[in-house]
């Protein structure tokens, strides 16, 4: 087995989701992965509002329907919760700076504990992953039954991806098109490039059982050695998937309420 198949296979499908540890630290090379609900009560959604910071509140306001500006309020406010465990600090009290295409990192006075961190959310269900010192990425989507799965495929993925998906049976294309999707868009949220890395340029694994992978970019041969790929499990009608650079080690799994 070569070192960079070892660094694919994972075993989040048996991992299961524990309430954090009191002393919550947080190891050079560890990774934790945290799972939470974005339904909130009115009070919880008030308690998350007053830890956002200015920009954040226009960003909330600015959505229409008050479904999607509370999911972005509790994304937000329990971003800011976890980060804040790790750091012992009040979450209210964090600031952050964001590269050129919108993926936020802390500020430069806490920049230095090399915390790094993303998140992602699907409906009311939210993912946030945190490392050390190396870029990440999550990505987490619902498996949606009014999606043109081949369609979307055939316009967005890599040619070998759409011949996978393509040779698979009908009924198991459509959760392979958001493994797909999860795994590749955790990949351009790690390297802090969102959509501006086309999606064709690149591919990974979809195939049911196989090892999340990226198999190939079209930019660099060495690239696929420098990251590992996980598939992350957060409950059913969801799929999900981590990226990270460099090796993947064992990921613990929390749970916030």
């Amino acid at each position: 087995m070569t070192d960079h198949e070892s660094r694919t296979i994972t075993s989040s499908t048996e991992t299961p989701w524990h309430p954090p540890e009191a002393d919550l630290a947080l190891a050079a090379d560890s990774i934790d992965v945290w799972r939470a609900s974005l339904k909130r009560d009115p009070a919880g959604v008030s308690a998350l509002r007053r830890t956002l910071s200015d920009d954040e509140l226009t960003r909330a306001d600015r959505f229409h329907f008050a479904k999607h500006r509370e999911r972005f309020i509790a994304a937000r406010g329990l971003l800011r919760r976890i980060l804040g465990l790790y750091l012992g600090v009040e979450s209210q009290t964090l600031r952050f700076v964001y590269g050129d295409h919108g993926k936020p990192f802390l500020a430069p006075e806490l920049a230095a504990c090399g915390v790094h961190f993303n998140a992602s959310h699907s409906r009311d269900l939210a993912l946030f992953a945190v490392t050390r010192d190396r870029d990440i990425g999550i990505d987490v989507e619902r498996v949606r039954p009014d999606v043109a799965c081949t369609q979307l495929a055939t316009r967005f993925f890599a040619p070998g991806e759409v011949q996978t998906l393509r040779s698979l049976p009908v009924d198991a294309q459509r959760e392979a098109f958001f493994r797909c999707w999860t795994r590749k868009e955790a990949f351009i949220k790690a390297k802090g490039e969102g959509f501006s890395l086309p999606l064709d340029q690149f591919e990974v694994s979809l195939a049911p059982g196989a090892p999340a992978t990226l198999l190939r970019t079209e930019w660099d041969p060495l690239e696929s050695d420098r990251w590992s790929l996980s598939e992350i499990s957060p409950g059913p009608g969801f799929v999900g998937a981590l990226a990270v650079e460099g090796a993947l080690p064992e990921t613990r799994r929390w749970e916030i309420t």
